[in-house]
């Protein structure tokens, strides 16, 4: 049986590989169950060389069919990475930025003006009532107000609930 492993477990490694698409735990699985019904058929020492390299391969080759066939191997993918994730490619955040785009060009000027100050450029409401020359009080029930006529657009285009 030594004999045997050293004579062909390198190439037979290399065979249950290939026939395992290059999953080496499978390949491990192949190649055991392989020369392990070798060695419970000792007829297999007694061949030459070449006939049992062919019966090796022979019986690796239906191991690794049996294991296609079994609902275990369907049901279960074994790897040692885990799963790619999403990649962030920034799409979503352009769409969503479209759609707040399209939704304040519905909005009246006053209110357009009051979110794109304090929303988009970063203003308090203390500075945003100086550029647009009007109370802070103004400021806050426009906000108010635009926010409300806001997430009603977005709630006509289906945006939000």
């Amino acid at each position: 049986m030594r004999a045997l492993h050293e004579e062909h477990a390198a190439a037979l490694w290399s065979y249950a590989l290939h026939l395992t698409s290059g999953d080496r735990i499978r390949a491990e699985d192949v190649l055991q169950e392989t020369l392990l019904r070798a060695w419970r058929s000792p007829s297999v020492l007694d061949q030459s060389q070449g006939s049992a390299r062919a019966w090796l391969f022979t019986v690796a080759r239906r191991i690794a069919i049996d294991g296609w066939r079994s609902a275990s191997n369907r049901s279960e993918v074994v790897t040692d990475r885990p799963p790619e994730g999403t990649v962030a490619d920034g799409t979503d955040r352009a769409v969503q930025g479209w759609l707040v785009a399209e939704a304040l060009a519905e909005l009246s000027e006053r209110h357009r003006e009051v979110l794109v100050l304090c929303y988009f450029h970063g203003y308090s409401v203390a500075d945003a009532a100086l550029k647009l020359g009007v109370a802070e009080g103004t400021v806050k029930s426009r906000t108010h107000y635009a926010l409300r006529a806001l997430r009603l657009v977005l709630e006509e285009r289906g945006v939000t609930q």
